[in-house]
């Protein structure tokens, strides 16, 4: 029985049409006990999306709607499945408070959800760094180098752990090492071991969770799970519940990669 932990929906503002019946059936017939669907939280008000198609996250406006979507059919099909209302809700940092006010606004309706890092600032402007290559490398030239874009990274996903977010804040942590989804194209000099050894260390102690993420096996320049085998079996070894995601933007995605990751895939969740 598959736990999927990651799941992207038609409220997707970038994603398929796929219904959410298509992408919940789907994952009855694989034989899911539980799916969260866990959309992109709309950003902050005050924070300009910086992608080209300022299509980041949900707008605001569709949240009652989402909830009230999924509520509904979480009753339908509970019979069959259990259906998690959650989100994937972007840490950016100097937005904490926006953030907060937004989980405390709707976090009582949510029952699963995912604190990822997608945007990393440069002296005049934030960049998606998954949005393309020519993102990344604008934030390779802005930084210096690709070693100095994934320490910022890893920074802020640290700082994004730490932060006071509220008690609504997610506590699952989303594809750990997503800076480096186009690695081939950008190789690494350095490992930054001790940037993720401090991560998983954080993560231990709060005793939050891990995204353990498929998407990056779809990626053609990445070919590698967020994160990593490597970093998998550290956080196995010290206890840290690791949380199958599909990342899902398409139902045909669902259980993509499972296979690979499932000999770390946690006992209770």
């Amino acid at each position: 029985m598959i736990i999927d932990g990651h799941v992207h929906t038609p409220f997707c503002p970038h994603g398929t049409r796929d219904t959410l019946k298509q992408y919940i059936e789907n994952a009855i017939l694989q034989t899911y006990s539980s799916i969260s669907f866990t959309e992109h939280a709309p950003l902050p008000p005050s924070f300009t999306d910086p992608v080209p198609t300022k299509d980041s996250g949900m707008k605001l406006q569709m949240m009652d709607d989402y909830i009230s979507t999924l509520q509904q059919l979480k009753k339908n099909y509970e019979k069959d499945i259990t259906i998690h209302i959650g989100l994937e809700v972007d840490y950016i940092e100097g937005y904490d408070e926006e953030i907060k006010k937004f989980l405390n606004a709707y976090g009582a309706s949510l029952t699963d959800s995912i604190l990822s890092v997608h945007f990393l600032p440069t002296p005049s402007d934030f960049v998606c760094l998954d949005f393309s290559p020519d993102s990344f490398r604008k934030l390779i030239d802005a930084h210096g180098g690709v070693d100095a874009v994934h320490r910022l990274y890893y920074q802020t996903l640290l700082r994004s752990i730490e932060a006071d977010l509220g008690r609504y804040k997610p506590t699952r942590i989303g594809h750990m090492s997503l800076s480096h989804k186009f690695q081939n194209l950008f190789p690494t000099e350095e490992s930054f071991t001790e940037e993720t050894d401090a991560i998983l260390e954080s993560i231990k102690k709060r005793n939050y969770s891990l995204d353990m993420n498929s998407a990056g096996l779809r990626k053609p320049y990445c070919q590698s799970t967020y994160p990593p085998p490597s970093i998998l079996e550290k956080a196995f070894r010290q206890g840290i519940p690791l949380v199958y995601g599909s990342d899902a933007h398409k139902s045909e995605d669902l259980g993509a990669g499972y296979s690979q990751l499932k000999q770390y895939v946690s006992n209770v969740y």
